[in-house]
């Protein structure tokens, strides 16, 4: 099934309303091909946490359809969380716990053995990239630290697809280049896929094979951030958006 199966996320005519005035997602769809970084861009309030939180199981439609690995996300949602992990914007993490204590902690949530256990607190610990600083309660660590680490117990479960919602928000530019580059050698080292939500268009270029540019709920461009480029003859991202909303 798999190997004909190379879609790992298909979104069909997906619609979310909070009430008569917000239609948070109007009508997108779009599809996320297997062992890719998929980026969804655009400002903030533009639809990019409802869709990923749809996605993620963890919040239903109003309308529309998504399939994760062809299982539907509101027929199924326990099947979906068993393939996924998401990381939301503002996550945060025990204060008062060490660092390799956290990973601990979520590991045995997410474990079905010991060995699995110890398996997962393994690749955390390399994911990190914190070392030494491990062993240092979490409240003494800088917010690009906490972010690592939050991002090492999401991946270290190798879900077959990761959903990161503003990775990087409020880092500074070595902690954010630091996640960009965890991000890609986890996708490049396991062959599985992520979808990436940001408001930073320029970081998005970097990162992402291709992306779909959401403004005001709807998708109103789509494609590898090159052939964008090319095809609305601007010289980065950001650039593209404002052509494309006519600023």
């Amino acid at each position: 099934l798999d190997a004909i199966m190379t879609e790992t996320v298909q979104v069909e005519n997906l619609v979310k309303i909070y009430s008569k005035k917000i239609k948070a997602v109007d009508n997108i769809s779009f599809s996320i091909e297997e062992g890719e970084i998929f980026g969804l861009i655009g400002p903030n309030g533009a639809g990019k946490t409802t869709t990923l939180r749809i996605i993620s199981t963890l919040l239903k439609p109003t309308s529309g359809k998504v399939l994760v690995y062809g299982i539907d996300v509101v027929k199924k949602p326990m099947e979906v969380k068993k393939i996924i992990s998401y990381l939301p914007e503002e996550s945060g993490a025990y204060k008062n716990l060490k660092g390799r204590e956290f990973i601990k902690f979520i590991a045995r949530l997410n474990s079905s053995s010991p060995s699995d256990e110890k398996r997962m607190i393994s690749i955390a610990e390399e994911i990190s990239q914190l070392g030494d600083r491990l062993d240092d309660k979490i409240s003494t660590y800088s917010k690009g630290m906490i972010r690592r680490l939050l991002l090492a117990v999401t991946l270290m479960r190798q879900p077959r697809l990761a959903v990161l919602d503003e990775p990087t928000s409020g880092l500074d530019v070595i902690n954010a280049s630091r996640i960009r580059r965890i991000i890609k050698s986890y996708i490049a080292e396991t062959g599985n896929t992520a979808l990436v939500s940001s408001h930073n268009m320029l970081e998005v270029e970097y990162l992402c094979d291709r992306v779909a540019i959401i403004h005001k709920g709807r998708i109103i461009a789509e494609g590898a951030p090159q052939e964008l480029k090319r095809e609305f003859n601007a010289s980065n991202l950001e650039e593209v958006f404002l052509k494309v909303v006519g600023e």
